[in-house]
């Protein structure tokens, strides 16, 4: 079943695009079009080389991120392209490390927290009535606490002893407003002809939402992901920088905290907190930058021909 209407817009959510083609026409004609964005491509470009470095210039070293390998506070050179720290330590070696650790944090961070948004989201508009406002309910409230004071008392109490755990705790704190957009996507299309027909040939909800909701908000999803992904690099970056993330792992937040700690920028040692720095502003940049790009690739409004 195929819906072949106009989706209506929700206030203050992105418009959808048409779904009037078959899925798979969709997604070839969703992505000639994204092949010829720049911002997506360009986006696209910058995430991948990051995550390359971050998975290949770890393999090709001896020594581990943490170890003194060199003369202390050495600038770039041949031998250590982003220099030492003032205790002989390979910068870029911290760096690779670092981008894994945030790409890891940024991944599973935005897919719990999707997870989360999307579930209560799509329940609370499909059903209505009272399971809206009791999930309506939870969702305002978790919306106004301050997530990054829940998380510094999360970690005095609780402690940050990992990547996956930082995570967890970011993705716990980040669908709020996920839930409310999927919501209000999903009030607009479960009164459609093609959901009615699915509800009358006895379709479980959970089929219902499955094969005939979700997939008309894929690209919206998709979308939705990046800007997850964004936003748990730089939660983890804040986190790590005010020395509240795991310490058995290096981060770019961390290199940065380190930097300011042994006065780095006193020191003149700009190598040592300018590329993670950098580097954050990039893959967050990009994120966004890619965003921006689907949303003219999926609404053929904003589309670029």
């Amino acid at each position: 079943m195929t819906d072949t209407e106009h989706v209506v817009e929700a206030p203050g959510v992105p418009a959808l695009a048409e779904p009037v083609a078959p899925l798979v026409g969709k997604r070839r004609e969703a992505l000639h079009f994204a092949l010829r964005n720049r911002k997506v491509v360009g986006g696209a470009v910058v995430i991948l080389a990051f995550l390359l470095l971050g998975l290949i210039a770890p393999l090709f070293t001896d020594h581990g991120p943490n170890e003194y390998v060199g003369p202390p506070a050495a600038p770039p050179s041949a031998d250590y392209w982003f220099g030492t720290t003032t205790f002989g330590q390979d910068v870029f070696l911290q760096f690779a490390n670092g981008i894994r650790a945030t790409f890891v944090v940024g991944v599973l961070g935005g897919v719990l927290a999707g997870l989360i948004g999307m579930t209560i989201g799509f329940v609370a508009g499909y059903r209505g009535g009272l399971v809206d406002e009791l999930l309506n309910m939870l969702t305002n409230i978790v919306l106004v606490l301050p997530a990054l004071a829940v998380l510094i008392i999360l970690h005095a109490y609780v402690g940050i002893t990992s990547v996956p755990m930082q995570a967890l705790f970011i993705g716990l704190f980040s669908w709020p407003w996920v839930a409310r957009a999927v919501r209000a996507q999903t009030f607009s299309l479960r009164s459609r002809e093609f959901v009615d027909l699915a509800r009358l040939s006895g379709m479980r909800p959970i089929a219902v939402i499955r094969r005939e909701i979700a997939p008309n908000m894929s690209s919206y999803l998709f979308m939705t992901f990046i800007l997850l992904f964004g936003g748990a690099v730089l939660m983890a970056a804040t986190l790590d920088f005010i020395g509240l993330g795991p310490t058995d792992v290096v981060s770019l937040g961390l290199m940065m905290n380190s930097a300011v700690h042994w006065s780095a920028l006193h020191l003149g040692l700009w190598w040592w907190f300018v590329p993670p720095g950098a580097a954050i502003t990039a893959i967050v940049g990009a994120l966004y930058v890619m965003n921006v790009g689907l949303d003219e690739v999926f609404n053929p409004k904003l589309r670029e021909m």
